[in-house]
């Protein structure tokens, strides 16, 4: 008994043994690589918070600050049209309207100078391609003359605004209260202004992709056709990083991760069995490359894995949508409608804000929704307009 342990050991220890080579792999791989190589990736499970994110944290403000006054000189030096006034009466209806929805906040950040002049730049450097979309700013400031940075904004873009002057506030309106009626005069307004086909509303911290308009005219002349999209309540462009990981209650995310598994774990297998002149396919291989590239890929940040997708907007993803967040929410116009409908019968408050309400929708309503993978709005707002936060970190 003893020497046919002695045997199987031999067998399974020698140097040119599978069992040696993929320990060594795994060893190599978790203990030393990956950890050194994703330490300063701040999705992933090797990033060393302890040593990283108040740095990283700073630094991203003072970036961020930067590009707030890269933002403010853009439009400064920026020759002025006249546009000032939103119109109804333009004789087309846009295929899509960007509804850019703000409030003030710090001005050293200037953040919906960010996202105004990222549109503005995106939309000259489309050209034709997107003759058919517009811009609208929607200030939702109480006293709206109060915003510095839309009165800047005004001179280049169509604004409507809720003009709460003078009006005694209502104690049953809490902020979170609030930010859904905010966001229910926004829709309604961009609906009555333009009847567009669909309509973008993004909150003034998000700052859009380089690739949002190919992405989206992709989405809208291509994959939207789909029954079962087209009559999708909303769209989210943007879902937190955090929270992309395949670990997590999502049927789709953990059968997206099977099927990774299930394609690398073949494909490993023929490399390894290549470099080491073995037969091409052994299942034990094949399973231990399929949970490999699993573990790799979850430990690394399934994120950074979504990032891949930008190479081609046909690579873009759309997949059952998540509760949180709304920075960038596409609603097609009967969609919106029925938005409105839903929101005005709802009342939000602590833990209920307006991203559980629309979520809630879809299992009261009957209603269907997605996520387009990866994101398509950066967002960059570390101070929140609802939450107050002297020392915001990333994560």
């Amino acid at each position: 008994m003893l020497h046919q342990a002695w045997q199987l050991y031999g067998r399974w220890c020698r140097w040119s043994s599978p069992f040696i080579h993929l320990l060594t792999l795994t060893v190599v791989t978790f203990g030393v690589l990956t950890p050194l190589i994703c330490h300063r990736l701040l999705h992933s499970y090797f990033y060393l918070r302890r040593w990283h994110l108040n740095p990283m944290s700073q630094e991203f403000l003072e970036q961020n600050q930067q590009e707030g006054q890269a933002a403010l000189r853009y439009f400064e030096k920026l020759q002025i049209p006249n546009a000032s006034k939103a119109s109804g009466s333009d004789a087309f209806q846009p295929l899509l309207l960007v509804t850019i929805i703000t409030v003030q906040r710090r001005n050293d950040f200037h953040y919906v100078l960010q996202v105004a002049s990222h549109f503005h730049r995106l939309l000259q450097k489309c050209g034709a391609r997107c003759r058919s979309h517009r811009i609208l700013l929607c200030n939702v400031e109480s006293d709206p003359s109060s915003h510095e940075d839309v009165r800047l904004l005004s001179s280049f873009f169509p604004m409507v605004s809720r003009d709460k002057t003078g009006e005694n506030p209502d104690p049953r309106v809490n902020q979170f209260e609030k930010e859904k009626q905010d966001y229910i005069f926004c829709l309604e307004q961009s609906l009555l202004t333009y009847n567009p086909e669909y309509v973008l509303i993004v909150e003034d911290d998000a700052v859009p992709e380089e690739e949002i308009f190919a992405v989206l005219q992709h989405l809208l002349l291509a994959r939207f056709s789909k029954p079962y999209l087209r009559d999708a309540l909303y769209f989210k462009l943007y879902h937190p990083e955090r929270l992309q990981r395949y670990f997590n209650p999502e049927p789709m995310r953990i059968l997206e991760w099977l099927g990774l598994g299930m394609f690398l774990g073949p494909m490993l297998n023929c490399v390894y069995s290549w470099a080491t002149g073995r037969p091409s396919l052994s299942w034990p291989i094949v399973l231990f490359f399929a949970l490999y590239s699993m573990a790799l890929s979850e430990l690394v940040g399934r994120h950074y894995m979504l990032e891949l997708r930008r190479l081609a907007p046909t690579l873009y993803n759309i997949v059952p949508v998540t509760e949180c967040c709304t920075p960038a929410m596409l609603f097609s116009a009967p969609s919106a409608r029925r938005v409105l409908g839903y929101l005005k019968g709802l009342h939000c408050r602590q833990g209920f804000a307006k991203d559980i309400a629309l979520y809630s929708l879809l299992r009261t309503k009957g209603e269907n929704a997605y996520v387009v993978e990866p994101n398509l709005v950066r967002h960059v707002g570390m101070y929140s307009s609802l939450r107050l936060n002297d020392n915001p970190k990333l994560l």
